[in-house]
């Protein structure tokens, strides 16, 4: 199954649509609620459930560094490691990365960092940021970007931008040598998707 949206109902600039995922349909405009270990904090999953929840988000960087990516792999994705049979989108782990700021490194193959937790070293280049979001087996998983600082001046804003348009190209030729392995098992396993946020023109 491919990921496919559909516009259900417009009303002026405002659009109504529907995005078909592997692990079910999302009604869009959308409320999705961070899952950032693995859960919502302080929201039980049934809860979530009989509230109408259609995707969690969950986060690559802290998702990486614990549990990890073999582990949550080795337990059939996050789905199941969540029990959440609704559908997830993962971050790239861009921001969280930026976030360190003197704990990292940034260069053309990817960001030198250390983590938070231990100041264990650690790389994540656009390939390897699409490995760790296969591995966790979301329906919807981001390019790996570079969090341009605020102020920014217009060069430093177009060297960062080019800078991440040529990841994005890294992480779609990555994903599409690699999609089918992520850890659903069955007909699933060909339906992990690749998402880049992009501006959406006005119509």
């Amino acid at each position: 199954m491919s990921i496919q949206f559909q516009i259900e109902a417009r009303r002026g600039a405002a659009r109504a649509g529907k995005l078909l995922t592997a692990h079910g349909a999302v009604e869009t405009p959308v409320f999705m609620p961070v899952g950032t270990l693995g859960s919502v904090k302080g929201v039980a999953q049934d809860v979530l459930e009989e509230l109408g929840v259609e995707i969690l988000l969950g986060n690559t960087y802290h998702l990486y560094l614990r549990p990890g990516v073999e582990t949550v792999r080795r337990m059939g994705g996050l789905h199941r490691f969540m029990a959440w049979e609704r559908a997830i989108l993962t971050d790239s782990g861009g921001f969280q990365v930026f976030s360190l700021n003197e704990l990292r490194k940034v260069s053309e193959e990817g960001v030198s960092f250390r983590s938070h937790l231990d100041g264990s070293a650690h790389f994540l280049s656009p390939e390897r940021a699409m490995e760790v979001q296969i591995g966790l087996g979301a329906d919807i998983i981001m390019a790996f970007d570079e969090c341009t600082e605020y102020p920014a001046d217009a060069k430093r804003a177009r060297e960062s931008m080019e800078l991440t348009v040529r990841w994005a190209g890294r992480c779609k030729k990555y994903f599409e040598e690699h999609k089918n392995e992520v850890p659903w098992g069955g007909s699933r396993e060909d339906s992990s998707q690749f998402s880049v946020l992009r501006k959406i023109e006005k119509r």
